[in-house]
């Protein structure tokens, strides 16, 4: 699966917000079949960054939903001015 497959769009919610600054965490909305391990290569690829770990949900309607946490030597605030969400 290429990377732009597996990343959907990014999620920029008050929640995700709070996340993106306490955690280093950005939230994105992936393909329903993507891995972890995809996911994760994804993120590093389009993105340039390290990743230290991936949860998944699948929301009640029927998205996956993936948290991304990033190494600590990357800020995730970067990475969401990049995508325009802040």
């Amino acid at each position: 699966m290429e990377p732009h497959e597996v990343i959907l769009y990014p999620l920029m919610t008050e929640a995700a917000s709070r996340l993106l600054e306490k955690e280093n965490k950005l939230i994105f909305i992936t393909h329903i079949k993507a891995t972890k391990r995809d996911i994760k290569r994804a993120v590093e690829e389009l993105f340039n960054v390290k990743v230290r770990s991936v949860n998944t949900v699948i929301t009640s309607k029927g998205k996956k939903k993936a948290y991304v946490r990033l190494e600590p030597e990357y800020s995730a605030t970067d990475v969401a001015i990049k995508l325009g969400l802040l």
